[in-house]
């Protein structure tokens, strides 16, 4: 699959569901580890609909900006402007975000 495999490096890991043409991974240099999902859907925290959930919210807030230069799509999120995206994605709920902001202001 040269969508994936030109984009990633050797040493990366990369974690698919059973879909058969993802089969092709197992022989592109670089660690490959299936997830069934109907017999083991989620391990912790860590779950596929983790980071389904952070492009969604990336992609809303990104919206606004139509047109954004594929290759520019990851500056935008690492940006500091934009670091919200992030912050709301790993401090979850709203009272868990004023939770945090709290504690770093020492409020």
């Amino acid at each position: 699959m040269p969508v994936i495999s030109n984009k990633i490096t050797p040493d990366s890991i990369v974690y698919t569901d059973h879909w058969h043409s993802y089969n092709a991974l197992d022989v592109a240099g670089f660690s490959h580890y299936r997830i069934n999902h109907s017999s083991h859907f989620a391990d912790g925290s860590n779950h596929i609909n983790g980071i389904e959930n952070f492009w969604n919210q990336a992609k809303r807030v990104l919206r606004k900006y139509n047109g954004i230069d594929r290759n520019a799509f990851s500056l935008f999120i690492k940006d500091k402007k934009h670091c919200f995206v992030r912050f709301r994605f790993n401090y979850g709920s709203p009272k868990q975000q004023l939770k945090t902001v709290l504690n770093w202001t020492d409020i």
